[in-house]
């Protein structure tokens, strides 16, 4: 197995690009990779107008919605409303003199004083009283919008705003409360992001291809037929790394109406139970990751065309009892479904820590490719 050392690109498997990119910046999210990797790979994956891309772990929509801009047809795929939700308005075609009139409407109407007490602590604990109350006034007036895609450009807008003006911190997998000075006037600041978003499709270039999101388990694609996609780029959960049902508990509370789990997380189980797998001693939990792995990896297999590529993002696990080398278990099972492994890229490498503080190894990130 061919592993060539890549760390120059080792920013662009993370989302940090993407915070200074155009409509992908419309919502963070940090679990994603940049928009320059998506590029990157279909480049050299030689991809074009007639290629057919799958991403089963989609998130918000990154590898669509460069996908629509390179006029490369894309179909990706989650299991939760908020990421799901992300991607359809990132990647939908817009009437920018229809936003701009219910631009105007939107912001021309009077204030009215807000409810809180339904709420949950920890959502009143994450903004100034004012600008919770804003929140909920503006949230009313976008349900009352009737055509979806203008809803959701809306609301979408709406939510990264709220973050934004809120005490919330996102520290990896946890959430924090912590209190900030000079929070800005939110109609102002809504109002302001609303501007840019619509200036930004107005830059936005497209060749117009096919651009498919859709809500359901990667573990199960019966719905798709067989030998239809030409290439997979995607980023699988990392095992043991973020609870996202509680990261984006707030925007699922305030925007969404069932807090569903992102994905079926192992995360808090116990660690310490061990079980001898078919990829050996593993912790309990990454035994049970690498099964629905498995299962996904079948279902790509099968939709993917003869000579389809793989490409996917995968990390070591960290555990306290030491590091799981997720790569080869990940390239084992690959193997043993029917694919090849053409090679990895070492993109990046972190100290691994126990209890936060104590040093128990290194952790690598790699991209591994595939051909079916």
């Amino acid at each position: 197995m061919i592993i060539e050392k890549r760390t120059e690109i080792g920013r662009l498997v993370t989302f940090i690009p993407n915070k200074h990119t155009p409509i992908h910046n419309w919502f963070y999210y940090k679990e994603g990779f940049s928009r320059d990797f998506v590029e990157l790979i279909i480049r050299s994956l030689k991809l074009g107008r007639e290629s057919w891309v799958l991403d089963p772990f989609c998130g918000v929509g990154t590898t669509q919605l460069t996908c629509k801009e390179l006029g490369v047809n894309a179909m990706g795929i989650d299991v939760a409303d908020l990421p799901v939700f992300v991607s359809k308005v990132k990647t939908a075609d817009y009437d920018v003199s229809v936003l701009k009139e219910v631009s105007k409407k939107i912001f021309s109407e009077k204030f009215r004083r807000q409810d809180l007490s339904g709420l949950s602590s920890i959502v009143r604990k994450a903004f100034p009283r004012h600008v919770l109350e804003d929140v909920l006034f503006f949230r009313g007036i976008v349900e009352e919008i009737e055509d979806d895609v203008v809803n959701g450009f809306f609301k979408l807008g709406l939510m990264s705003a709220a973050i934004k003006a809120s005490y919330i911190v996102k520290d990896g997998g946890v959430l924090k409360i912590v209190k900030k000075k000079n929070i800005p006037p939110f109609r102002k600041f809504y109002r302001n992001r609303i501007k840019r978003m619509i200036r930004d499709l107005e830059e936005f270039k497209t060749l117009n291809p096919t651009i498919i999101t859709l809500k359901t388990d990667s573990r199960n694609l019966k719905f798709m037929d067989d030998n239809i996609f030409d290439a997979v780029i995607t980023s699988p959960p990392y095992l043991n790394k973020i609870e996202y049902t509680k990261v984006y508990r707030v925007e699922n509370e305030l925007f969404f109406k069932e807090a569903e789990p992102m994905l079926r997380s192992y995360i808090g189980d116990l660690v310490e139970n061990h079980v001898d797998s078919e990829y050996g001693d593993l912790p309990a939990i990454a035994s049970a990751y690498f099964k629905d792995l498995k299962r996904v990896l079948s279902e790509i297999y099968r939709v993917l065309k003869e000579g389809g590529r793989g490409v996917f993002v995968i990390a070591q696990g960290v555990f306290p009892t030491g590091i799981v080398e997720s790569e080869k278990i990940f390239s084992k099972i690959a193997s043993e479904i029917g694919f090849e492994t053409e090679c990895m890229w070492l993109v990046n490498r972190r100290v691994a820590t126990r209890d936060r503080v104590v040093k128990i190894g290194y952790a690598d990130e790699f991209v591994i490719f595939l051909r079916k």
